[in-house]
């Protein structure tokens, strides 16, 4: 059998950083680290950092209780109230937010000031996208994901739109929504903030599954980078599935195939994609 890897699986820069920075803390300091929300959406390595003492804090309520302790803000970025809340209670606090996710923070604030109405696609209820919503005016912020929700837009006329994207979002999906819109007749500003590590990912997994008699995606279940490649390769390839682990696939599904591909989620460690290979190198 042939098993073809993407050469663009696995751990993007942003998420590398933010697991490097939060081992690099539990090395370097005696006192509780904590992290607010899982570090990345991956369960095994937010197991492992568990077994380390990291802490995860899931609500803004519980930060007041990290004092003597370090906060580490992941990846996906927060609003402006988690710093100010930080900042209040001089609790010490290590910024991992990806760059990208920094340059929509800036872009958001600066286009509201300036009257626009900002126009966020991407997941509603994503801590990327809800951090993205808090450096901006709460009446000024519009969050979409579907068709539906595009049609729906209705902001009134002679007032500005600034259209930004969740950085894991599907970029063909996103071309499709902002057709949609520039339909409308508004005076808008499109700024595809998809980062490159996400399209480059997209554009090989549907290059791979298209030719491959099975694709196997591999990420955590809340990982949305890993969610979109699914959607992407299941378009490609009718055999496609999603696993966590080696220990998630059922062999007896590939039995039949020639050759096999391999994506793998922003999220997911190149450990356990070297073992998924083996484990279906193995088997046959």
């Amino acid at each position: 059998m042939e098993i073809i890897t993407a050469k663009s699986a696995g751990f993007c820069f942003g998420v590398k950083r933010a697991v490097d920075t939060v081992y690099q803390q539990t090395a370097e300091k005696n006192t509780p680290i904590f992290t607010y929300g899982p570090i990345i959406h991956n369960e095994e390595v937010v197991k492992d950092l568990e077994k380390k003492g990291v802490r995860v804090i899931d609500a803004k309520e519980e930060l007041k209780n990290a004092k003597g302790g370090t906060v580490i803000i992941r990846s996906h970025g927060v609003s402006r109230e988690i710093y100010d809340i930080l900042k209040e209670n001089n609790i010490d606090f290590v910024d991992a937010t990806c760059p990208f996710v920094l340059k929509i923070h800036r872009l958001v604030e600066r286009y509201t000031k300036e009257g626009y109405h900002v126009v966020i696609i991407g997941n509603s209820s994503h801590p990327e996208v809800e951090g993205i919503k808090g450096w901006g005016k709460k009446d000024r912020i519009l969050v979409i994901s579907d068709e539906k929700e595009a049609e729906k837009i209705s902001v009134p006329k002679g007032q500005k739109l600034c259209v930004v994207s969740q950085t894991t979002f599907h970029n063909n999906k996103f071309k499709e929504l902002v057709e949609i819109i520039e339909k409308k007749g508004y005076d808008i500003i499109v700024l595809n903030t998809i980062c490159n590590a996400t399209q480059e990912r997209q554009r090989e997994a549907e290059e791979i599954s298209a030719k491959v008699d099975a694709m196997i995606v591999i990420g955590g279940r809340h990982s949305s980078n890993t969610q979109k490649l699914f959607e992407i390769c299941e378009k490609e390839c009718e055999n496609t599935y999603y696993i966590q682990t080696p220990d998630d696939l059922d062999m007896t599904n590939l039995r039949s195939v020639d050759n096999v591909g391999i994506t793998a989620g922003a999220s997911t460690p190149n450990n356990i994609i070297e073992e998924v290979q083996k484990y279906v190198r193995n088997e046959f």
